[in-house]
């Protein structure tokens, strides 16, 4: 059975990270873990090589790692139990001049090896002794096909390999191109079928993913179970479950999908509109549609469900579209390491990535391979109008912000759009906003605790709101003596704001209250520093600085080794005795 998830590929040093990232062009989905203080660039840094290792082993992770051999088995040993159970795990060497397969060879282990040696121009070390006689492996079928009897595979290739012949019944390219000792009158039998039968010794049976299971509302999975057993179709022959794309929020839908373990892919309206002409419901339409067949598909008496097979094994990824998803993610002010493990697994994840340049470029590497849709800064609401056609199109859709993406920033704009423009196709969309950390935060964690009582946050910009409600608000917070982060506090149109602001801040605030400015934080160029109140005037600041104001309570400590701490004590008292 080849395995469905995703590799880990594991580099010890930088010298590793080409050859890694030249194998991972032919690995979807695959994750580079790097150790932390001996690499860059990687997409999670570890510190203890054997447990990460033995933590992917345990939760079934294929394992790629760039080193020697014998590492690998030293570190894994001691959880070797069941074959049926362990993960491909190969050795690589460091100049890609060898791979080498150790483990998981019931899931695929070899033909991993094989796409990993193509690409690095090499041959893979293979020894098992039915792969390189019978140039095919039994114990681990290509995709699309599943072995219905492992336990009896080891007793049938012994004696394929001692000279038996053996029969085919059905059809499966991968064997009939082989060097199988294929014989119609042979001892053993291999058995290509989508339906239920009583394996043996001496017959090997396989399930090809020749059947569709086509949905249009909510269904219970034990009535889809029972469907199958009534038709005599192997479970593990369902290939995808298929439906219109109006359906594609039903979570109904998804929990079947989930049972079986295989996609979801969804027809719009127009791909169906020719067989619902024809008379079919829309369940025996998508059925009919994602197996490619004239063939009357099998119906319960519920028009909400349907089972066609195809004439060979379906790949779904080819048929209709996934359902489309739109994440909003914050990558943080800038600094890599704080941008959050979901983030990362988002933007390595999605196939578009969309939002204003110098943002995108600071995904750095989990860009690589995605198509990029840049756009002007402040082009919000188209730029949320494009993200959505194209989740609504099935593609994986990361729309990128600095910061928290809920923070001035897209997941409104996303939102706005969603609640102001009627469009159906949308609604089939799976929205997710994942947060970032904020530059407020990042500001008052590099200058001490500033934010360690009530603040709030004010946007000076004046562009989507009037000047006079900015100055209302700073005026009702300053009364309040919330400390207060002011985003967006000078453009180049823009600079008596600031100014302004100051100066209703001054009716409520003594001169020497402490400023925070913080610019370019967790990029190159970073800079924090803190002067007064009257001191804040528009020449220090612009679009990349946060603003922090102190309240009446907010402090300064001036350290012995020159530099300040700001921070806002959590007891509202003028009390300093802790």
């Amino acid at each position: 059975m080849m395995t469905k998830t995703a590799p880990a590929v594991v580099v010890l040093g930088q010298n590793s990270v080409a050859v890694a990232r030249k194998m991972m062009s032919v690995l979807p989905g695959a994750t580079l873990y790097g150790l932390a203080g001996r690499t860059s660039g990687v997409d999670v840094s570890y510190t203890n090589f054997g447990e990460t290792l033995r933590d992917l082993f345990a939760q079934g992770t294929p394992i790629i790692a760039i080193c020697a051999a014998g590492i690998l088995i030293r570190t894994l040993a001691p959880m070797l139990s069941d074959k049926r159970q362990e993960p491909p795990v190969l050795a690589v060497a460091e100049d890609g001049s060898a791979v080498v397969p150790l483990l998981g060879g019931l899931n695929g282990v070899n033909d991993l090896a094989r796409r990993i040696a193509e690409v690095l121009n090499i041959k893979a070390a293979i020894t098992t002794t039915g792969d390189i006689r019978f140039r095919t492996a039994l114990l681990s079928p290509p995709p699309g096909y599943h072995l219905a009897n492992p336990d009896d595979a080891k007793t049938f290739i012994s004696d394929l390999l001692a000279g038996a012949q053996v029969k085919l019944e059905g059809t499966a390219p991968w064997l009939t191109n082989s060097q199988l000792p294929i014989d119609s009158n042979g001892d053993l039998t291999i058995q290509i079928t989508e339906r239920l039968v009583t394996p043996a010794p001496n017959r090997l049976v396989y399930h090809p993913a020749t059947v569709a299971i086509a949905i249009t509302n909510t269904v219970d999975i034990a009535s889809v179970q029972q469907l199958l057993a009534d038709a005599k179709l192997a479970p593990a022959s369902v290939a995808g479950i298929f439906a219109p794309l109006t359906a594609a929020a039903n979570p109904a839908i998804h929990a079947v999908a989930s049972t079986f373990g295989v996609p979801v892919r969804f027809f719009t309206s127009n791909q169906l509109e020719s067989l619902l002409s024809q008379g079919y419901s829309p369940a025996q339409a998508a059925a009919i549609a994602a197996t490619g067949t004239s063939a009357q598909p099998i119906t319960p008496s519920s028009s909400q469900i349907a089972i066609a097979i195809a004439p060979e094994p379906i790949d779904p990824s080819t048929i209709g579209q996934p359902r489309g998803r739109l994440a909003i993610v914050g990558t943080g002010p800038g600094a890599w390491q704080w941008m959050s493990p979901e983030v990362k697994e988002i933007l390595k994840s999605a196939t578009d990535l969309v939002g204003y340049k110098t943002y995108l470029d600071l995904v750095g590497s989990l860009a690589d391979g995605k198509r990029r849709h840049e756009s002007d800064n402040r082009e919000e609401i188209a730029r949320a109008q494009m993200a959505l056609d194209l989740a609504a199109q099935g593609h994986y859709v990361a729309v990128v912000s600095s910061g928290d993406p809920g923070i001035y920033a897209m997941a409104t704009a996303v939102f706005e759009v969603l609640d102001c423009h009627n469009k159906p196709e949308w609604d089939s969309i799976d929205i997710h906003v994942a947060p970032g950390i904020s530059a407020m935060q990042a500001a008052a964690a590099a200058i001490g605790a500033p934010l360690g009582h009530d603040f709030c946050a004010i946007s000076l910009s004046d562009i989507l709101k009037p000047w006079a409600i900015i100055e209302q608000r700073i005026a009702a917070t300053a009364q309040a003596d919330f400390v207060i982060a002011f985003y967006n506090p000078v453009s180049k149109e823009r600079t008596w704001q600031l100014a302004q602001a100051r100066d209703v801040l001054l009716r409520y605030r003594t001169a020497d209250t402490p400023v925070v400015l913080a610019r370019n934080l967790g990029r190159p160029g970073q800079t924090v520093k803190v002067i007064t109140l009257e001191e804040l005037v528009p020449g220090v600041a612009d679009m990349r600085t946060v603003i922090l104001v102190g309240s009446t309570h907010t402090r300064t400590i001036q350290r012995s080794n020159g530099s300040i701490s700001v921070y806002t004590p959590r007891r509202y008292t003028e009390d300093k005795d802790i």
